[in-house]
């Protein structure tokens, strides 16, 4: 039996022919008669590569603009824009331009909270609530409140202050309600801002339960710690504040893109905004 005669796929002898005209600076019409392809094999520039190629670039300024996204997120915001793509053509142009982000390594997930948790399928059934710092380019410390809630994953606000007291921490606290009502329960850790006369004299007036995680466990409180890990890598981290009047208007901008437009994994790639919507017409 003869031998056959190995195949070589057009796209590897334009490969090699560009090879040797690079090492041994040959002419393009000897290159190819060396492979045995004609120039115009050569000189041929896929459609497909071109389009892979812009939707390449396109993808790298999303992973710029959100640099915590992995492909699957980037994924949505490009269908959203009207890319016809699945999320495999996605991955791979994801891996060529080399965004891929470090993995954490995972922790073991806590079993139990303080308390057992009932299955919450209505907004205002719990409001979670911890503060976060940061500091401004002129050294001036300040503190943040974040207030979310657990069933939408809506950031229902971030008070930004030098000093946050618990009188400050109702009214607040008033000024959500006015717009979306009181909640069923709060959970916070056992801060002073908390567990003070003030804030426990506004739950007992409206009827709100206090729950609170317990000391030197805030993986009990893990939705506002998943919130509070994003609002860092997202935002803080990536700005430099020159004074608390910018640290303001910066962090509520990123609220409302939290709420309105970031897609959420655990919520189906929906927005916040978006599950709440859809929550409202199940109801």
């Amino acid at each position: 039996m003869g031998h056959r005669k190995k195949l070589v796929k057009p796209a590897l002898r334009k490969a090699y022919a560009q090879k040797l005209e690079r090492e041994f600076c040959i002419s393009e019409r000897r290159a190819c008669g060396l492979i045995g392809i004609s120039r115009k094999c050569r000189r041929y520039q896929s459609v497909k590569a071109q389009k892979d190629e812009a939707l390449k670039n396109h993808l790298g300024e999303l992973a710029t603009k959100w640099k915590r996204f992995g492909y699957r997120r980037l994924h949505v915001l490009l269908l959203r824009e009207g890319y016809q793509v699945n999320h495999k053509r996605v991955y791979r142009l994801y891996k060529e331009a080399g965004l891929s982000l470090r993995r954490k390594k995972k922790r073991r997930p806590f079993q139990k909270r303080g308390r057992p948790q009932a299955a919450a399928r209505a907004a205002n059934t719990r409001w979670s609530m911890d503060f976060k710092s940061d500091v401004t380019s002129r050294g001036q410390r300040f503190r943040i409140l974040t207030v979310i809630d657990e069933v939408t994953r809506e950031c229902l606000a971030l008070e930004v202050d030098t000093s946050i007291t618990g009188a400050r921490v109702v009214s607040v606290m008033n000024r959500v309600a006015f717009f979306r009502g009181y909640p069923d329960e709060v959970l916070t850790d056992n801060g002073s801002e908390f567990a003070g006369d003030a804030f426990s004299q506004w739950a007992y007036d409206n009827k709100v339960e206090q729950l609170f995680i317990e000391p030197g466990k805030p993986m009990q409180n893990g939705y506002i710690e998943s919130f509070n890990g994003r609002f860092r890598e997202e935002c803080l981290n990536e700005h430099w504040f020159l004074n608390l009047q910018e640290a303001r208007a910066i962090i509520e901008e990123w609220r409302t893109v939290y709420n309105q437009r970031r897609p959420h994994s655990s919520l189906g790639y929906m927005t916040p905004i978006e599950y709440a919507q859809e929550l409202s017409k199940a109801s």
